[in-house]
């Protein structure tokens, strides 16, 4: 049985970065980073926009180039997935029934893509955008493909249909909600991107439900809707949220539910187990408190420095300001801070100009920003997101006040 002094389950952006700090702040134990996938470590949000374009090859969405884990003396275990964990024996078993000692476990796997339930829903034709395969496979297939329907009007499904209509492919996109973006987003910028995308041709429909998908000879043709009207299909690609890869853990016994349960620090229930990234439920203080999983690079990254540093001995809680960010056309959006729960929201700008920001209160205090072409806004908004300083609001809405500029209310 090989050992580990630290075993970081998961290669993506969490447990990257784990390796990674481990090295850096001089960890001499061994490490080792286990992973499904074939690849190296490489960075996820690229599939969805340049990989997906074909602007960027894989070498250039490397988190690191391969030689640099041999290096810094992290082994590499790809393509393996584990698939029990004895918390009390302190070893993990994979696929081939072989196990691993480990001192300290990292769980960093991430999540898996939901898939449709529906009638249909196993037929060829029908993609996620996750990983590197899912990307590769929707490419070889694009080049006969006219018509791709796009189920799920979240991040993953409004980049995708940019990317495949800048590809000259015919997109429809189905939201079950009222508007994209609904979960994360205020109704303005939710209004203003799905503009956008009906103005660079997409057929976008929201309040739509999926009945089956139909299909010839195994491969999807048509998606048919609960009215009873057909969209015909030469491919569907379903963006509609993950499921945490959480389930050795909590059959080992691990605190859990919607993700696996940590502290402040990053442990989980179980002794030597920490969790970070998708997969990780926290209580977060920019959601005032609430138990919730944070799907981006900035929760990934942070978690994984906290957990390392709580390792190393030094004991710092996770309190970093959430961040996101998200590419469609020639738009850049950028997000800081959670809108979770806000009660109020400031347009600041002009969104026919194509640069504007959504600021969101709570109780008179900014929460978070949704900046399209809005860098400034979006370096600056991001101390009075921190501080939860009460702000002017007239000042807040003119646009020609710099936001480090804006007084106290």
């Amino acid at each position: 049985m090989s050992f580990y002094d630290v075993l970081i389950v998961g290669a993506g952006h969490a447990g990257a970065q784990a390796a990674i700090q481990l090295r850096q702040m001089g960890f001499a134990g061994s490490v080792a980073l286990l992973g499904d996938e074939q690849e190296p470590p490489y960075e996820r949000p690229p599939l969805s926009k340049e990989y997906l374009a074909g602007d960027k090859p894989f070498e250039r969405i490397l988190i690191r180039p391969h030689a640099f884990w041999g290096e810094r003396d992290v082994t590499l275990l790809l393509g393996q997935r584990v698939k029990r964990v004895d918390a009390e024996a302190k070893t993990v078993t994979v696929g081939d029934d072989s196990e691993i000692g480990y001192g300290k476990l990292i769980w960093a796997t991430g999540g898996t893509p939901r898939l449709l339930t529906c009638a249909g829903s196993d037929a060829s034709g029908i993609h996620s955008v996750r990983r590197r395969d899912d990307v590769d496979a929707i490419m070889t297939e694009l080049a006969s493909v006219n018509h791709v329907v796009v189920i799920g009007g979240g991040y993953i499904g409004l980049e995708a249909a940019a990317v495949l209509t800048k590809l000259g492919k015919s997109v429809t996109l189905l939201e079950a909600l009222d508007r994209v973006l609904a979960r994360v987003a205020g109704e303005e910028l939710s209004r203003f991107y799905e503009a956008e995308h009906i103005a660079h041709g997409v057929d976008l429909r929201t309040k739509t439900m999926v009945d089956c998908i139909e299909s010839t000879d195994g491969r999807a043709t048509a998606v048919l809707l609960a009215d009873g009207t057909r969209v015909a299909a030469d491919m569907v690609i379903v963006g509609i949220g993950i499921i945490p890869e959480t389930g050795p853990l909590i059959a080992a016994g691990a605190s859990g539910g919607n993700g696996v349960d940590i502290d402040a620090f990053c442990r989980t229930s179980l002794p030597d187990v920490y969790a970070v990234g998708d997969c990780a439920s926290h209580a977060n203080g920019f959601a005032s408190g609430a138990q919730i999983r944070l799907e981006s690079v900035q929760n990934a990254n942070d978690q994984a420095k906290v957990a390392v540093q709580h390792i190393m001995g030094q004991e710092s809680a996770y309190d970093a300001v959430p961040w996101f960010w998200s590419n469609q056309y020639d738009l850049r959006l950028q997000t800081v801070g959670l809108s979770t729960g806000y009660d109020q929201t400031i347009l600041r700008g002009d969104p026919a100009t194509r640069s504007f920001s959504v600021l969101y209160l709570k109780a008179g205090k900014l929460i978070a920003l949704d900046c399209v072409n809005m860098v400034k806004d979006y370096v600056q908004g991001r101390a009075y997101v921190i501080s939860g300083a009460l702000l002017d609001q007239a000042q807040l809405a003119d646009a020609s006040i710099p936001l480090k500029e804006v007084g106290l209310a």
